[in-house]
Parts: structure tokens; C-alpha cells; sequence
């Protein structure tokens, strides 16, 4: 088991706190979905009640290295002013003398927000000298950044191998929720698993046959899919260098008794676009030069069977181009059967979570996922570098 922030004092202490607040900005620069923040309000507020010098350390966005100030997070900072009743303070680097100034001026209960992280290359290059320059910032390190656990970065791997180190709320739950769910599931169990890559989820299918009953296939990674068993998929992108593994996966399924359900019909067009032509076709194959963008009618209503049956269901990926208003609708059908399920539910994957918030649905979930990727990880059976570095409590 994890040491968690609970093991540890932190009186006094200067606490680096990775966490994960990628939120969205609008053009503005206005976050427009603060949902991952207020689900980190409870580790931040426990080490203010224990009087930590707290140092939030996150990326925003993907500024591959480079300061960029429309991805600053001083917006991150003028957000926390509103929901915390203590000092919050910002540092315009997140290393460097200025930083390391600052979070020594710390008082007991006081928060320090540094700039983004992903400003320095250092970062994602996982360091050893960036890393140093983090940890001489604190002492005491804190992991509650979920969403980029699966990551091996420098302010996720490498800082804590240099200070005491521990695990917040939020990263303890969600290792515990997803585990314990995987662990003794209630059967039937459905996965439902979308998105545009299969290659990004061979792993993931792979381990859920072993575990679930059923697994609904939708979004574009159903074209490598169908294309492995000889349909004809039109214009529908598709990657060919996953084809043997989806035969060998569908053979695998068959073999066990575990059943893979593919589209049955689509939503297709001739082209990828806002205003684009919406043409129905009601088999599984797709005729040239269309292109599936969604699942179609008969599709969902399989679907929609399927997770009524289901007692504990997990579902990651869109079912179509989320993005346009004419390829969602086999989303937001399968986000409202999700939600009308009783069993639990667990959802992850920023396309997924977004069809729940535009529905209003996100009370009726057992578990939203604030990693899409660290999830799709733990359901393959795979190790979190993030958390495998975090020292296991003592006996």
C-alpha cells in the first residue's frame, strides 16, 4: 500500500503538490470546466489545515517546452483566490531563484502556485538536473496528479525519487475506485471503448476480454475492427498495422466465450466537416467513398441492450466525431444509458466526460476518471511510473 499525505507530517513542512489541473480555456484565456480543481480542493485544504507551505506544481496544455502565456497558469491562481481562504501566491517560473525565493517565504497554510511546468523541457525529458531544481523547492513531495501518472516527466518520476513522498486523496481514490472494480466486478460486465485509435487501446481490449463479458467497440478504432473481419469499411480511416492484432484479439474473444460487438450500421458522409452531408447506412458494411463518423440507429440500440444488462460497466471514447453537432448523437445515447444504468459505472476520457457534462449526467456516475489515459492503463493491467515511485508505508 501507498503512503499516503496522512502518513506524514507536514507541519510547517514545504510541500510540492503535483497535480492535475489541464483544465479548458476558452479564447479568452477563462476556464470553462473547472471540475479537475474542485476535485483536488480536499488535499489542498487537508494540508492547509495541517499548516503545509503548499506548492502546486501542473501543466496546462501542450506547450511543448516553451513559454507560451496563453497557456500561464496564473489563471490557475486567480481561480484558487475564489475557493481557498488563504494566501495564494504565484511564481511566474516553476524553478530557478526566484521559485526557490518564494516557497522559502512560505508561511504555515500558505499557497504558492508555480508557473507552468511544461514551459521547461526539462519536463517531459524527465530530467535528473530539472528535477533536482524541483525538489530543491520543498521537502516533502506530493503525488495527486492521476490524469498524468502513466507519465514518466521529471515533477512526476523524478522529483520523487529525491524527497519523502506520498500520495494525495484524489490519486489514492482513483487507484482504489478502478482496482477494486476490475478486482470483483459484479457480472454481466460491459466495457465500452471508443476513440479514434486502436493502437492506443490494444492492450486495454486485451485485458478486458480476460475480464468482461462484453465489450461494445464504437468510435473510429470499430474500422480496423471490421476491416480485420472483412467488411468493407469505404474511405473510413483505419490503422493497417493493427489488423493482426484485432484478429487475433476477436479469435481470442470467440475462444474464451466473450462477446465483441461492432457497429452494425453508421453514420457516415463523403467528407469530414461541420455542414458535411449526413448519409445513413444501415449495414455493416460501408460503401466507397464514404466515411463512418458514427454509429448508426441499430447500433446503439445494441449498445443501449447491452449496458441495461450490465452491472458494472467502463467506458472510455466517443462513439463518433464528438466534435460536430451531426456525428455526437451516438455518444450522447450511450452517455444517457451510462448514466440510466444502476450497477457501477465508471467513465474516463475527456470526450466521454464531456458528453456526461453537457447532459447534466455526472451525478449518475459511480466513478469519473480525471486520467483518461492513467485509467485506460490500470484496465490493461499496466504500472503507473508515477505511482510505482511513491514509497509503499511502512509496517
Amino acid at each position: 500500500m501507498k503512503r499516503t499525505i496522512k502518513d506524514i507530517d507536514v507541519k510547517g513542512k514545504r510541500v510540492l503538490l503535483r497535480v492535475d489541473f489541464n483544465v479548458p480555456l476558452d479564447d479568452s484565456g477563462n476556464i470553462t470546466d473547472a471540475s479537475r480543481i474542485i476535485k483536488e480542493l480536499p488535499t489542498i485544504k487537508y494540508l492547509i489545515s495541517r499548516s503545509a507551505k503548499v506548492i502546486i506544481c501542473t501543466h496546462l496544455g501542450r506547450p511543448k517546452g516553451e513559454p507560451n502565456p496563453r497557456l500561464s497558469t496564473i489563471v490557475i491562481a486567480k481561480y484558487l483566490v475564489g475557493v481557498l481562504h488563504c494566501k495564494i501566491r504565484f511564481s511566474p517560473t516553476a524553478v530557478g531563484e526566484q521559485a526557490k525565493k518564494m516557497a522559502d517565504e512560505l508561511q504555515d497554510g500558505e499557497v504558492l502556485v508555480l508557473e507552468n511546468i511544461r514551459f521547461y523541457k526539462g519536463e517531459e525529458e524527465n530530467s535528473p538536473i530539472f528535477a533536482n531544481k524541483l525538489a530543491q523547492l520543498a521537502d516533502i513531495y506530493v503525488n495527486d496528479a492521476f490524469g498524468t501518472a502513466h507519465r514518466k516527466h521529471a515533477s512526476i518520476y523524478g522529483v520523487a525519487k529525491l524527497l519523502p513522498n506520498a500520495v494525495g486523496f484524489l490519486m489514492g481514490n482513483e487507484i482504489n475506485t478502478i482496482s477494486a472494480i476490475l478486482e470483483k466486478p459484479e457480472h454481466p460486465f460491459v466495457a465500452i471503448l471508443g476513440g479514434a485509435k486502436v493502437s492506443d487501446k490494444l492492450a486495454v481490449v486485451h485485458n478486458l476480454i480476460k475480464l468482461c463479458d462484453t465489450v461494445l467497440i464504437g468510435g473510429g478504432m470499430a474500422y480496423t475492427f471490421l476491416r480485420a473481419q472483412g467488411a468493407n469499411i469505404g474511405k473510413s480511416l483505419y490503422e493497417e498495422e493493427c489488423l493482426e492484432d484485432a484478429k487475433s484479439i476477436l479469435s481470442e474473444a470467440q475462444q474464451n466465450g466473450k462477446e465483441i460487438i461492432l457497429p452494425v450500421d453508421h453514420i457516415t458522409s463523403t467528407v469530414l466537416s461541420p455542414n458535411a452531408t449526413v448519409i445513413n447506412i444501415p449495414t455493416k458494411d460501408i460503401p466507397d467513398p464514404l466515411v463512418g463518423l458514427d454509429i448508426g440507429k441499430k447500433t446503439i440500440k445494441l449498445f443501449v441492450k447491452k449496458i441495461k444488462q450490465a452491472k458494472t460497466v467502463i467506458w472510455n471514447g466517443p462513439m463518433g466525431v464528438f466534435e460536430y453537432d451531426s456525428f455526437k448523437n451516438g455518444t450522447k445515447k450511450i452517455a444517457k444509458a451510462v448514466a440510466k444504468n444502476k450497477g457501477k459505472t465508471v467513465v474516463g476520457g475527456g470526450d466521454s466526460i464531456a458528453a456526461l457534462h453537457a447532459l447534466k449526467l455526472d451525478k449518475y456516475i459511480y466513478h469519473i476518471s480525471t486520467g483518461g489515459g492513467a485509467s485506460l492503463k490500470l484496465i490493461a493491467g499496466e504500472s503507473l511510473p508515477g505511482v510505482d515511485v511513491i514509497s509503499d508505508v511502512e509496517e
